[in-house]
């Protein structure tokens, strides 16, 4: 089992319309595919004045799947989000292999 992990650091400006776009609209739209599976949110505790971050998990089997979700999804849901938030929210991506 891999965990695809994705971190957004979100300016103070955008981050309710953020948070209720992940919510309504990115993730229900990446379980409606259903290759990744089982979506955690999770707010970064940081002591930085300047925005929040967040950490967007999933389950995925192995990585040919994510590989094909991100082909057939991620590219454009990556896309979607830079057209909506811009320079606003910057994400990046982590891929992580659950050992116990």
């Amino acid at each position: 089992m891999l965990i695809y992990n994705t971190t957004f650091q979100v300016d103070d400006e955008v981050h309710d319309n953020f948070l209720i776009w992940m919510k309504e609209s990115y993730i229900p739209e990446i379980e409606n595919h259903g290759t990744l599976k089982s979506p955690r949110i999770c707010r970064i505790l940081s002591h930085r004045d300047d925005g929040s971050a967040y950490s967007l998990q999933w389950e995925v089997e192995n990585s040919s799947l994510l590989h094909r979700w991100h082909l057939e999804q991620g590219v454009r849901l990556n896309e979607e989000l830079t057209k909506i938030f811009k320079d606003k929210v910057i994400g990046f991506p982590t891929l992580m292999e659950v050992i116990e």
